[in-house]
């Protein structure tokens, strides 16, 4: 039953359909436990640790791989051992830990050559290859996959050439031969078909479909990388989906097929964070860790077992003297009663021992159920957060149209915790009249709190900017504001309970040579001629307020050269120092001033440096947002 089981999940495996292949495996892992068959036991874990590989469970795929390895060690079987190193060191490359990767596939390598194992070596010269790659030593990573296609010729495996086709080709892409790179990748899609490997065809498909797009031709570029996603998503393989979506992603941006470009761009990031999130890195780690410790315990235990004989064969010749020399049958019974009688306390020694052993276990078992239960519970609020974090993010205007409206300008944004109270914001309002340049509306805003709860102020507050643009049409930064006020009060007054959460804000919009400008409680700052202008904000926040009052408008002309920036309060306030004080907002304006010759992005740059600086080993208190600006017109 167990053999049959084993064939049923081959047989899944070769046809691509994952989701049964990992059933009927796990199925006769259980079934070679029962027998005992431990060497068939850890040819199933390593078949069930590669197709959670294949899937993006990498915990699940290196917690199987390291239990055939512990396996294959005890039975003393080197090609299982290979294959084990092999495995593992292709799931550290995932992660990109590639010393770690490096050290596995070299293990690999010397078992293989021992055994003259060629698919085996073929596959070392592969994966020896990738390192090098990785390294940028593009002429040595070239050296190992020819290696490896010299010996797949010679035999009949379509796989490993396959495979040395696919990385000859990408290292050509990475040397920008894109000729080259398209002629291996096109041999390699057709031994992918010849074989059925289907998971390598859609990882090919995909890369195939990105040279075509750096080459221009839009819709091979297209066809291949669209094949790809759906054959991906046919067997479940979350690195060539990945792969795939990107690209398809690239190409409806070419298009001008927004919608769809940016629905694949999500689903690239989906899957980017799923493979490398911290939770996986963290798992890796640990059973790496975890089987260091077996092993050494498996030491440990073997030579104490060993002194444990050593003890009890001298106890025995010991008896064998004592008994020879005893001399009288009246001092033989005394001794066998003496015997008898230790031996009954140590039964009951034994038992109470036994008993105090069981306790332990129980309650160690209660302690590790409760750890695993608060792992769970840990886990799933951190991917809540995570997500959380997405969908804050997709309401943040992406760099690229920042960039686009605001040439030379950055934005340094630093939540405190996965999400954050603080936004930028940005939006252009369409030219009329006789103004031929669209106005520009930007923002650095500051919501109540940090996290989770600053991140819920934070949409309510974008909304309330979002509708007074949008919906009433409005482009003074003093209206804006005040119609932003009105519809956050009316949010929060929904509630059965009383809200006073509410935003700081610094709202700007530029419109040629005049810019205007309005705060809540931020001011805007204009740096000209090595000197600070600052302009005040209104002292009352975008919520609930005594006696509120309109927010003023401010205009200025902008002189060539000057420098514009507007803040959160989260960079001032921040403590450190060798006195753990607060940074303030005078040695921010003399930062500002002392690297006004830089380039906006190398400002970006010195002033994250500053904070770190400053901050040193302590806690950041308070989420960041930096907007600065040059005006060059």
């Amino acid at each position: 039953m167990a053999e049959v089981t084993f064939n049923l999940g081959f047989f899944y495996e070769s046809e691509n359909n994952y989701r049964q292949a990992l059933k009927y495996y796990i199925e006769a892992s259980t079934l070679y436990k029962d027998l005992n068959d431990n060497e068939s036991l850890a040819k199933q874990y390593l078949r069930i640790g590669f197709i959670y590989n294949i899937q993006g469970d990498i915990p699940l795929a290196i917690e199987n791989n390291f239990k055939a390895l512990k396996i294959a060690k005890e039975l003393n079987n080197e090609n299982t051992i290979a294959n084990c190193y092999t495995n593992i060191g292709t799931i550290f490359h995932s992660q990109k830990d590639y010393d770690a990767a490096s050290d596995y596939f070299s293990k690999a390598a010397v078992l293989f050559e021992k055994l003259n194992n060629i698919n085996g070596i073929a596959t070392s010269y592969n994966n020896i290859g990738f390192i090098h790659k990785m390294n940028n030593n593009y002429s040595k990573a070239l050296e190992y996959y020819f290696k490896s296609l010299k010996i797949c010729k010679d035999s009949v495996n379509d796989k490993e050439k396959a495979d040395a086709l696919h990385n000859i080709a990408g290292t050509y892409s990475a040397m920008d031969d894109l000729n080259k790179a398209l002629k291996y990748y096109g041999e390699s899609i057709e031994y992918r078909k010849k074989c059925k490997d289907y998971r390598g065809l859609s990882l090919a498909y995909g890369n195939y479909a990105g040279i075509c797009f750096k080459l221009g031709n839009i819709t091979d570029a297209k066809k291949f990388s669209h094949e790809g996603l759906e054959l991906s998503r046919k067997i479940k393989s979350i690195f060539a989906e990945k792969s795939n979506a990107i690209i398809l992603s690239q190409v409806y941006e070419k298009q001008g097929k927004g919608k769809e470009a940016l629905d694949m761009y999500k689903l690239y990031i989906s899957l980017t964070d799923s493979l490398n999130n911290v939770t996986t890195q963290k798992a890796t780690a640990q059973q790496q860790a975890k089987y260091e410790y077996e092993k050494q315990k498996s030491i440990d235990d073997a030579n104490h077992d060993k002194q444990i004989a050593i003890e009890q064969e001298a106890k025995s010749k010991q008896k064998v003297i004592t008994y020879a020399t005893a001399g009288g049958l009246g001092l033989v019974v005394i001794f066998l009663l003496f015997v008898f009688n230790r031996l009954q306390v140590t039964k009951k020694q034994k038992i109470i021992i036994e008993q105090q052993k069981q306790e332990v276990e129980q309650q160690k078992s209660e302690v590790e159920l409760a750890h695993a239960e608060l792992e769970e519970k840990n886990k799933e609020i951190t991917d809540s957060i995570q997500y959380a974090k997405r969908i804050q993010n997709a309401i943040l205007p992406p760099l690229k149209v920042v960039k686009e409206y605001l040439t030379e300008s950055f934005i340094l944004y630093k939540p405190k915790d996965i999400v954050a109270g603080d936004f930028y914001w940005l939006e252009s309002v369409a030219p009329s009249g006789k103004n031929k340049e669209p106005k520009i509306l930007f923002a650095a805003a500051d919501c109540t709190g940090h996290g989770v709860p600053g991140a819920m102020v934070s949409v309510v507050c974008n909304n309330g900017l979002n509708r007074s643009v949008r919906e009433f049409g409005l482009t003074d930064p003093g209206e804006i504001l005040n119609k932003t006020r009105e519809i956050v009060i009316a949010e929060f007054e929904k509630s059965e309970d009383e809200v006073k959460d509410g935003m700081d804000i610094a709202l700007c919009s530029l419109e040629g040579n005049t810019l205007k400008y309005a705060g809540a409680n931020n001011p805007l700052w204009i740096i000209r001629n090595g000197e600070i202008l600052e302009t005040k904000a209104n002292k009352q926040p975008i919520g609930q307020f005594d006696n509120p009052q309109p927010y003023t408008t401010h205009t200025l002309e902008l002189q060539k050269g000057d420098s514009i920036y507007i803040f959160s309060d989260g960079y001032a306030d921040q403590f450190g120092g060798e006195k753990g004080k607060k940074l303030k907002t005078t040695a921010f304006k003399e930062l500002l001033i002392s690297i006004q010759s830089k380039k906006m992005e190398d400002q970006k740059q010195l002033i994250d440096k500053a904070f770190e600086k400053w901050k040193g080993s302590l806690d950041q208190i308070d989420d960041v947002c930096v907007i600065g600006l040059k005006y060059n017109q």
